[in-house]
């Protein structure tokens, strides 16, 4: 953190403390509270992580701040996608969420197929039921819609989680909670 935090840190300074902070930080930051550390305004922080992303740096913007994407061993992680629907509500998005992270899973992002759009996807990076809780919180704080609205509860999830075994567990509870979309239905 800068010596006096009320001071303005300014541009290429202030983008080598935001890296130093997000790599630092074991859970994402918000632009808010980025920018009030830099003591700039959160549409500055907005532009110099669109700045820090166009230099190259694996910066992602999720649902609950931002995040630095660290390199994993990906021989031994798995990353799947699954189809998914539900009613587009608050309580049954927060039990399949439930569902998802109570079996190891994280949850990458969703996706919807928009008829106009195409594909809209959003990141997401919910890894547990407090991410769980906040995204919800959240969607309620500001009225915002769920993706799945556009497709009547229809969705994808990108799913990282630590094996096959415990992926294939994972899609039976899906499918036991009649939320997986199978090839039969």
């Amino acid at each position: 953190m800068p010596k006096d935090s009320s001071k303005k840190m300014l541009g290429a300074d202030r983008r080598s403390q935001l890296l130093e902070w997000l790599e630092m930080s074991v859970r994402p930051l918000t632009g808010s509270s980025l920018a009030s550390r830099a003591s700039v305004s959160r549409q500055v922080i907005v532009q110099d992580m669109s700045l820090l992303k166009a230099q190259g740096h694996p910066i992602l913007a999720t649902s609950q701040g931002y995040i630095i994407i660290q390199n994993k061993n990906t021989d031994q992680t798995v990353q799947k996608r699954v189809a998914v629907s539900h009613p587009s509500d608050p309580a049954s998005t927060l039990k399949e969420l439930y569902l998802i992270v109570d079996h190891g899973g994280k949850i990458v992002d969703v996706s919807v197929e928009h008829p106009v759009y195409g594909d809209i996807t959003a990141s997401l990076m919910i890894e547990s039921r407090i991410d769980a809780d906040r995204f919800i919180k959240n969607m309620k704080n500001t009225n915002a819609s769920m993706l799945s609205e556009l497709t009547a509860g229809v969705h994808l999830h990108t799913i990282e989680i630590p094996s096959h075994a415990q992926f294939d567990v994972l899609l039976e509870a899906l499918q036991s909670h009649s939320y997986l979309i199978s090839e039969d239905n």
